[in-house]
């Protein structure tokens, strides 16, 4: 039988290739231009098929909005994926070229959306603070003002008068640390999740957004000061001895973790608010004048005369932002949808407050 059969494929090829052997031969140049290059045979003399049929094209569905059409929708999205983003691929990868307002609106010039507040905004942050009710809630207060004590006594930040160094340096220090929590978790629960092969609910894309912020933070400070040898040390250690201890916290109990950053977001908006009342009234007056860094104005989408001052609010409502956003976290279930707790810029839906 199977003798047989490959006899037939053999008479088969055969036959093919006479017949393709017999068809007039036709020079490419003297075919019109419009005829695409699939229309060759690939034998040993090119001819053209003229017994093929003009292919139909299939008919498919009409893209379904918020499924399949790559177009922005009411339908909460964590990510956009890499070929729909703004972002050069790194191996100039086609990119989609229907992108839409609304899209450009959502994604600015990064994949990571973040949020762009507006002038009413910045200047409604108050300092609030959550009540400790728990042991976990106590614990992880002390925790947070022992290490403030800790730095602001070593790094000489309490004593004497404030200083545009002084604030740079604890600008600086300060996002170093705050940029790990968010990566550290959003990576644990990723792990999770691939684990379980189940969805996140919201809660990787919402941390992983907090660091990429964060980390934004620091690249706009380190515009105004390069730390030197000493200082990078400094934070080579607190990042080494902070990722670890948070990592192995998080694996034990993600509430106390996120209670603990909530409570450092309050100790950072204190900061930054602290440092705006010297530059409205203290040492500060000629700094909060000093134009923000190129890399601020394009990320906060900040008017291109925006000064310190108004870097400062911009950073101080991230803080504010991110201190909700955990203190939220802290309150809920692991497993909690929380995709439907911000607007498509990470912004905290009013209703969530009160949670």
């Amino acid at each position: 039988m199977a003798q047989h059969t490959r006899m037939a494929a053999l008479m088969l090829r055969r036959s093919l290739a006479g017949a393709a052997k017999s068809a007039p031969a036709v020079s490419p140049s003297a075919l019109p231009r419009h005829l695409p290059s699939c229309c060759f045979l690939a034998s040993g003399r090119r001819g053209l098929n003229t017994d093929a049929t003009r292919a139909t094209p299939l008919k498919t569905k009409p893209p379904l909005p918020g499924k399949n059409s790559g177009k922005f929708c009411g339908t909460k999205h964590d990510m956009v994926h890499f070929k729909a983003s703004p972002n050069q691929h790194p191996l100039d990868i086609k990119k989609m070229n229907d992108a839409t307002p609304e899209e450009v609106e959502k994604y600015g010039h990064r994949g990571v959306p973040h949020p762009i507040w507006t002038e009413e905004e910045v200047h409604s942050v108050v300092q609030t603070h959550v009540e400790p009710s728990t042991f976990t809630d106590r614990f992880a207060l002390a925790s947070v003002k022992a290490a403030r004590w800790g730095f602001d006594t070593f790094s000489l930040y309490r004593f004497g008068k404030i200083t545009k160094n002084k604030v740079l340096n604890r600008a600086i220090f300060l996002e170093t640390v705050a940029g790990v929590p968010g990566m550290t978790a959003g990576m644990l629960r990723h792990l999770k999740s691939l684990r379980s092969m189940n969805h996140d609910h919201g809660w990787i894309h919402t941390l992983l957004e907090e660091a990429e912020n964060e980390r934004m933070h620091l690249l706009t400070f380190i515009q105004l000061k390069k730390p030197d040898l000493y200082f990078r040390m400094c934070v080579l250690a607190a990042q080494g001895i902070f990722m670890n201890a948070f990592f192995v916290a998080y694996m034990i109990s993600p509430n106390f973790c996120h209670r603990f950053v909530g409570y450092l977001e309050e100790e950072a908006v204190h900061t930054y608010e602290s440092i705006l009342d010297h530059i409205d009234n203290g040492e500060l007056k000629e700094f909060g004048k000093e134009p923000a860094p190129t890399i601020a104005v394009d990320y906060w989408r900040m008017p291109a005369d925006a000064t310190m001052r108004d870097l400062f609010l911009a950073v101080r409502a991230d803080e504010a932002n991110h201190r909700d956003v955990n203190h939220t976290f802290a309150t809920l279930p692991s497993d909690a949808e929380v995709s439907h707790f911000f607007d498509h810029m990470g912004k905290p839906i009013k209703k969530v407050e009160a949670a």
